[in-house]
């Protein structure tokens, strides 16, 4: 058992919410983290709720998450760092003298007009405590630590961007969905907000016999009716299906079997769907906006505008390169080879080793 100045604790306190881009992170990160700290003298313990805690086994060591802890914290003196692991949570060791790796996963807030000036100056007031307190700052993408540079007050010196991997196995078995399209379908997944766009989606189905899958928890039922409000008016509704949350086996049915990826986001950190689509090798079509074209890279196809005139051409055009290119399959599979858990985990274990031999 490594001694207390070794031993990392690991929140996972965002588990708490299954379906969502910060619980794949937690649970994909932690497991690997765990796989790879075996036979050194690392100790990478959990903070959590039991339920996740059964997720994970009984290999790790855990502190039980409690809604108290948001305001007090209990004695973290059995561990020698903390990794918080989004720059939201309300369960941060402010007053501890533990040492701190926080991952940033976007700044978000900032562009989102249904906060007022007054709520996005407390938000970067929050932050930047945080930031204040952490002895590392992880950045998920390049375009998100060039957020914090822009907007917060920041040590380089303390800043990395160690990007997220890739979610998918391939050694998963396929499910046939409970609602399977007929015939060819363009597929999006996300939580359905507005800052995902799903509203411009409607448009690339006109003037051919496709459908749309929309699949993720819907969480904001009016941006829901604006994508059916555009497809009745564009006279498609009927082939557009929200399948709410899906199971694993379901989403890589979805992959495998769609004409394109679809994901015209306004707001993205990193974009983990993205990465996903890439390891089945299909065509993407995603928007120019924050961290996609760092994700989708050469390999993707992006909509020069929302017009939905314009959005057609593009996916035409991206189609019937991507037909016309039998390699380009194999090239978008390569990109998604780049982003693994694997290597994830190895850079954070490196960065605990860093922050903990400087104590």
């Amino acid at each position: 058992m490594a001694s207390a100045s070794h031993k990392v604790l690991f929140d996972c306190e965002r588990m708490k919410y299954p379906h969502t881009g910060l619980y794949y992170f937690c649970w994909e990160l932690g497991q690997e983290l765990i796989l790879q700290s075996k036979g050194t003298d690392l100790e990478i313990d959990l903070y959590a709720k039991k339920k996740v805690q059964q997720q994970f086994g009984t290999n790790p060591g855990y502190l039980e998450q409690r809604p108290l802890h948001k305001f007090l914290m209990p004695s973290l003196d059995q561990w020698g760092l903390w990794h918080a692991t989004h720059q939201a949570t309300d369960y941060f060791p402010g007053n501890e003298t533990i040492p701190t790796v926080l991952t940033v996963h976007d700044l978000n807030f900032l562009q989102e007009t249904h906060r007022s000036k007054l709520k996005k100056s407390r938000e970067l007031d929050k932050l930047q405590r945080k930031l204040d307190k952490a002895d590392r700052v992880v950045a998920i993408s390049a375009f998100v630590a060039q957020e914090l540079r822009q907007n917060m007050q920041i040590d380089a010196a303390n800043l990395q961007v160690i990007y997220n991997g890739c979610n998918i196995n391939m050694q998963q078995e396929l499910a046939q969905p409970k609602l399977k399209p007929q015939g060819s379908f363009l597929f999006t997944i996300g939580t359905v907000l507005q800052k995902k766009n799903f509203q411009t989606l409607p448009a690339l189905l006109q003037n051919n016999h496709m459908q749309l899958v929309i699949a993720g928890g819907i969480h904001d039922k009016q941006t829901q009716q604006q994508i059916l409000d555009q497809a009745t008016a564009l006279g498609v509704e009927d082939r557009v299906i929200f399948t709410g949350p899906i199971a694993e086996a379901e989403k890589y049915w979805y992959y495998q079997h769609c004409k394109a990826f679809v994901f015209p986001s306004l707001m993205e950190g990193f974009g983990l769907p993205v990465v996903e689509a890439m390891a089945f090798g299909k065509p993407l079509f995603l928007s120019t906006l924050t961290s996609l074209p760092e994700i989708g890279g050469e390999c993707a196809f992006y909509f020069q505008s929302f017009e939905p005139q314009q959005m057609q051409e593009d996916l035409a055009k991206g189609l019937q390169l991507y037909d016309a290119n039998p390699a380009m399959m194999e090239q978008i599979k390569l990109r998604a080879s780049q982003f693994s858990w694997k290597s994830s985990a190895k850079s954070y274990l490196e960065t605990y080793q860093q922050i903990l031999n400087q104590r």
